[in-house]
């Protein structure tokens, strides 16, 4: 499982895996302990959390107990969606790290341009002032990147006019049928690297017919044509497991998907999401 130990380059060169376990919906305590436990047994080393989980304290302490050194774990949590200024953010930073019982992060982002409870609404100078916060905390050497989550291109270039640092990252959904062109290819332009959450589709893409047979072809699951599908692309995918077999099957992607099978891949449609369900 080549793949687990491949990484990317950020813009400001600081390296990231290329696979990354996700903790979306694991619970705080056991479940989430035992989770990222397991998957930094397995190889795992890229972790992502984020306040809105409620389980930073629980992946920190598995972290801590794997014995790893805390250089060799890249990890990433998320500023809550609904803190929109300057000392909110400041404070929610530095209780993450508490939480997290780490020194400073590898990845700290805004999880959202807007509160989860009313999406869409336009919160240009409140993400502006905790961006300010965050780049206050990556110039004090507290976070080694920042970035921010679910942003579309008017809520990127919005942080890029006022404010110093062009994020480094913008965690989105994305997977086979989701069309994210139009954000990827801004993302490209100002080079904002993407990762990639959902890449299964929370789980719909599993029973899609068309993946099951690509499946069978190369002798793979269908969730491995989906993560494979994503490295093809460029982005970092960030699969959850709570079993043992998923996680190593979901890390066994070292192979390669043929050109005229990615771009049937691409002709798949379709965004099974809920939003009050999302990441």
């Amino acid at each position: 499982m080549e793949t687990l130990k491949a990484t990317y380059t950020l813009s400001n060169n600081v390296a990231i895996p290329k696979l990354g376990f996700g903790t979306w919906q694991i619970k705080e305590g056991e479940d989430a302990y035992n989770a990222v436990k397991t998957a930094l047994e397995v190889g795992y080393r890229h972790i992502d959390t984020a306040q809105g989980y409620g389980n930073e304290k629980s992946v920190g302490r598995a972290i801590k107990d794997s014995g790893i050194p805390r250089e060799a774990v890249f990890i990433t949590s998320k500023l809550e969606s609904h803190i929109k200024d300057y000392e909110g953010a400041k404070k929610a930073f530095a209780q993450t790290l508490e939480a997290l019982d780490i020194d400073y992060i590898d990845l700290f982002i805004i999880h959202a341009p807007w509160p989860w409870h009313e999406m869409g609404k336009e919160c240009n100078a409140g993400n502006v002032a905790a961006y300010r916060a965050m780049e206050e905390a990556y110039n004090a050497g507290k976070a080694r990147a920042i970035g921010v989550s679910n942003f579309e291109t008017e809520h990127l270039q919005n942080i890029i006019d006022n404010n110093e640092i062009v994020p480094h990252v913008n965690q989105i959904g994305y997977f086979i049928g989701l069309d994210q062109s139009k954000t990827i290819e801004f993302c490209k332009e100002h080079d904002i690297f993407v990762e990639a959450y959902s890449p299964l589709g929370i789980g719909y893409l599993l029973e899609n017919v068309d993946i099951q047979k690509m499946a069978v072809k190369y002798g793979k699951t269908p969730a491995q044509i989906c993560i494979r599908y994503l490295l093809q692309k460029g982005v970092a995918p960030l699969p959850k497991s709570v079993h043992r077999q998923r996680m190593i099957e979901n890390a066994d992607v070292d192979f390669v998907i043929e050109t005229e099978d990615m771009a049937f891949l691409d002709t798949i449609k379709g965004d099974p999401r809920r939003w009050d369900d999302i990441a």
